[in-house]
């Protein structure tokens, strides 16, 4: 079979966020348009990364990912690439595609040098929905600004891509197929999705102890996939390996539209969980002890205990203040720990306390990725529901309630047979006693008019300029609010190759310790996401027990006069509150 040319011209906007390109799939869809994205990634990587080389191609199977993969299995034959390996059914998640890329050897002893991930994460899918595609290099995490900055100059001067006129190859079930095309043999491995990644969380976790914990008639347990593709992983794990109960899965059916649910596993999305967690708007009878969720590739969590949330900042650094114990793979040590920069400081007082070196990264987890790569850092995570480790160089949702239920079980390895087992909330409680309390709270105002949004952060910006004239504009609106100490625009630089990003996130910083911080997101399809991070910390014994909402009430209102969001965006309340 030959290699085609097929002649194309730029498509606007085809620049790729913290998380690669995301757009409503009718616009996916336009000829050409997916085509000009991967040829322009193909062009934008070292040839010896795609001539000869296997890749992985996978998502988590949202609408339009079967066409997507077929279009990028005959493009990769046309490149020169020598191998596919595709997920069955086209599922892998986003964390399992790390796993896949870092742990699999092929027949001929050789490693995947990348991957083609389908997904747009946490945004609904269906076809007047969300779509996304985003490339990850050899170490199985994201790639760095400058391969995505080369891809973008690339799809602004594309004139044509290169494919080959392949047959449709069945995914369905595992296989191998293959083909001669110009240039040698091209193979297409069909794989079972779950099993390189099971072996993997094996060798980090105890899972008997996990599995005595489930066998508690004491301990109850809920996990929801929210019909992601975190269900093709669920009943394997959970069920099967760990012995929890098949009805203590809900929503882990992988469908193309997530059920017509929004796959973000937060208070507000994840209803269903939530309601049955005692959570909800009518109470409860006798919830789960347990319960999390996972978002659409499976690479964010949400940890909920009975009648109780726990906030991902809290997650990260609980997690972190007890691995070494709990978790066979952390048990010589913690090499560092790190948070993004709108996270809460909670893990930042958990690193001074333990004595770990401690980084903070602008939003995305490629920054991660390169801590981990020099070892630096074991364990990290972020305020929108991410935490992971250096097992993978992706966040990793499942990981995430491993380490949960690892400490769980840790915790009460000596009283499986009693009276009462040490709760989430118990574990909450005492970490806050020992570390202090991070009261914390974000505002999403999502779909913002993308000019009103860039007009509110530079005025933001500007006022940074007299912290004075800030403090009266602060007192003028709440007198109990400590002074602003001083502001900036987060740069980083980071601390492993040098480069520096700036405009990472719009900072006031208080004199005692409250921050309040404003970011646009690029996590979404369409217009502007706003987000608002108010934080307070409280080190008083007697008040790290406040309603969340009452300790944070005089912030927000600061954070929404001083930023005059509603004049700005036409809002009156945001979109999610987390």
């Amino acid at each position: 079979m030959s290699i085609k040319r097929v002649q194309t011209t730029p498509f606007d906007g085809q620049k790729p966020g913290t998380s690669g390109l995301r757009k409503k799939v009718k616009v996916f869809i336009q000829p050409n348009y997916l085509q000009n994205f991967v040829q322009s990634t193909f062009n934008a990587l070292p040839a010896d990364q795609v001539k000869g080389a296997r890749l992985v191609v996978s998502g988590d199977g949202r609408y339009y990912s079967k066409e997507a993969i077929q279009i990028i299995i005959k493009m990769a034959a046309g490149n020169g690439v020598k191998s596919v390996w595709v997920g069955t059914n086209g599922l892998l998640s986003t964390p399992a595609v790390s796993a896949v890329v870092r742990e699999r050897v092929g027949a001929d002893g050789s490693k995947a040098s990348g991957a083609f991930i389908l997904t747009a994460s946490h945004n609904p899918g269906g076809p007047n929905e969300d779509f996304g595609i985003k490339y990850n290099m050899g170490n199985g995490g994201p790639a760095p600004e400058s391969i995505t900055n080369k891809i973008y100059e690339n799809t602004t001067q594309i004139k044509e891509y290169l494919t080959v006129d392949l047959p449709e190859v069945d995914i369905t079930k595992p296989g191998v197929t293959s083909f001669e095309v110009e240039g040698g043999t091209f193979t297409v491995d069909v794989f079972d999705s779950a099993s390189d990644y099971v072996k993997l969380l094996e060798s980090i976790f105890d899972f008997e102890s996990i599995r005595k914990l489930l066998s508690s008639p004491k301990f109850t347990f809920c996990f929801d996939a929210l019909h992601g593709v975190g269900g093709a992983y669920a009943k394997r794990i959970f069920v099967e390996e760990l012995g929890a109960k098949e009805d203590s899965l809900l929503n882990c059916v992988p469908k193309e539209d997530f059920g017509g649910g929004h796959p973000d596993p937060n208070l507000t999305y994840a209803k269903e969980l939530v309601a049955r967690m005692g959570l909800g708007k009518s109470d409860t009878q006798d919830p789960p002890e347990f319960g999390a969720a996972a978002d659409g590739d499976a690479d964010r969590n949400m940890i909920l205990g009975k009648r109780f949330f726990v906030t991902p900042s809290d997650s990260v650094a609980i997690i972190a203040a007890n691995a070494v114990e709990a978790i066979p793979y952390f048990s010589s040590g913690l090499k560092g720990v790190a948070r993004s920069m709108p996270t809460s400081a909670a893990l930042d007082v958990v690193a001074k306390h333990l004595n770990l070196k401690f980084f903070e990264v602008p939003t995305g987890w490629k920054f991660f990725g390169n801590l981990m790569d020099a070892g630096l850092c074991s364990i990290c995570g972020e305020e929108s529901f991410g935490t992971g480790s250096d097992h993978i160089r992706e966040k990793d949702g499942i990981w995430a309630v491993l380490a949960w239920l690892s400490i769980l079980a840790y915790k009460n390895k000596d009283n499986i047979g009693g009276d009462k087992l040490v709760t989430v909330e118990d574990i909450v409680r005492k970490h806050w006693s020992t570390y202090g309390r991070h009261y914390y709270t974000r505002y999403d105002y999502e779909n913002v008019d993308a000019g009103k949004a860039k007009e509110l952060m530079a005025s933001l910006v500007n006022l940074q300029s007299s912290i004075p004239e800030v403090n009266k504009i602060v007192k003028g609106i709440c007198s109990d609010v400590a002074n602003v100490a001083g502001g900036d625009e987060f740069e980083y630089k980071d601390p492993v190759d040098g480069s520096i990003s700036s405009h990472q996130g719009i900072r006031y910083l208080f004199e005692d310790g409250s921050r309040l911080v404003f970011r646009l997101s690029g996590t979404g399809s369409e217009g502007a996401t706003i987000r608002l991070y108010i934080e307070q910390y409280e080190k008083d014994p007697s008040k790290i027990s406040r309603e969340s909402s009452e300790a944070l009430a005089p912030l927000v209102e600061v954070a929404l006069k001083l930023s005059k969001m509603q004049e700005f965006t036409g809002r009156s309340a945001p979109t999610v509150i987390t």
